[in-house]
């Protein structure tokens, strides 16, 4: 069972506290039997139950000693941006993240990240209000002010308030798999699945009308995966022209229709590849990526690894010891 540390410090904000342990606690029937050890971690406040922003305060047995020891350390946001965060904290996270822990940011707890020299030489999201912020105070550091999240492996920085809950959908995928992932998701009445280089924010705001939503279309064209949808297909679907939708799907998702449809055909490639024994022509097929050539040269762009690896790598994953 691996466990994973949520960082408690007194004046942080208490949603991307909440968030985590939302999402990785163990109160639902579904929950995997192999689930996150989670534990909330008080750092830094001298034997004290951490004070959360507004009324909110924390009670908790762990401390510093299980957040070195854990699988999976998160900081779920900073107290004050503008100064430095607590000794004890930055401390503790080079050794945990030296004995071989996962490190992940929500929002500005990558100010956090940036001050252990972790994030030099590398890519990191935060709250787009803080980018320029971040990359002023440390300059080593290459800030996107527009992705959800990045993940360099040992190393995750995520960006502000929602966004939180796509990098831990994110993780959840990673650890368990597409479908437990997709599960959670669901019960939070979530997107299964953002990309991390999904636009962080519109630049238009989304329409307000209740019947010009895109969600009907977009249930619509996620079960017709399988079929050459067209922009002309999904416009006619929408009863609006080519040229509108993409306009609205711009708004609404940061992407365009094809753009989206093939990160959905990806996603469903996953969990074909993670839950069945299926061959990777038919897996190609089902997915709507059509041959297995194609299958193999998109899923290896978005993923990293040719299909074949990545199902082998999982199975490896789930069969073996917890990480």
């Amino acid at each position: 069972m691996p466990t994973l540390a949520v960082a408690a410090t007194h004046g942080m904000p208490f949603f991307e506290l909440a968030i985590p342990c939302h999402i990785f606690g163990r109160d639902r029937m579904d929950t995997p039997p192999d689930w996150y050890d989670l534990r909330v971690c008080a750092i830094g406040t001298d034997g004290e139950a951490p004070r959360a922003q507004s009324w909110f305060t924390t009670h908790t047995p762990y401390g510093v000693e299980e957040l070195i020891d854990a699988d999976t350390v998160l900081v779920p946001a900073s107290s004050d941006v503008h100064g430095d965060p607590p000794a004890a904290l930055v401390a503790a996270l080079r050794e945990a993240h030296r004995r071989g822990a996962r490190l992940v940011s929500l929002c500005s707890g990558a100010f956090t990240l940036a001050a252990t020299g972790l994030l030099d030489g590398r890519t990191a999201a935060t709250h787009w209000m803080y980018a320029d912020l971040l990359a002023e105070r440390y300059p080593a550091v290459t800030v996107d002010p527009a992705v959800l999240y990045v993940d360099h492996g040992d190393v995750l920085t995520g960006a502000g308030a929602t966004a939180s809950i796509d990098v831990c959908l994110h993780l959840i995928r990673k650890d368990f798999g597409t479908e437990v992932a997709n599960s959670r998701a669901r019960q939070l009445v979530a997107p299964a699945h953002r990309p991390g280089g999904q636009a962080q924010y519109i630049e238009t705001p989304v329409p307000e009308r209740r019947d010009d939503s895109l969600a009907p279309l977009l249930h619509w064209s996620a079960e017709r995966l399988r079929q050459p949808l067209t922009v002309a297909d999904l416009a006619r679907q929408a009863n609006t022209s080519p040229r509108t939708l993409v306009r609205r799907f711009h708004a609404a998702t940061g992407t365009t229709p094809m753009q989206w449809l093939q990160a959905q055909r990806i996603a469903r490639a996953r969990e074909l590849l993670e839950g069945s024994d299926l061959a990777v022509e038919r897996v190609a097929e089902i997915s709507g990526l059509g041959t297995a050539a194609n299958l193999r040269r998109h899923f290896t762009r978005a993923m990293g690894v040719p299909p074949v690896d990545y199902r082998r790598s999982y199975r490896a994953d789930r069969t073996g010891p917890a990480a």
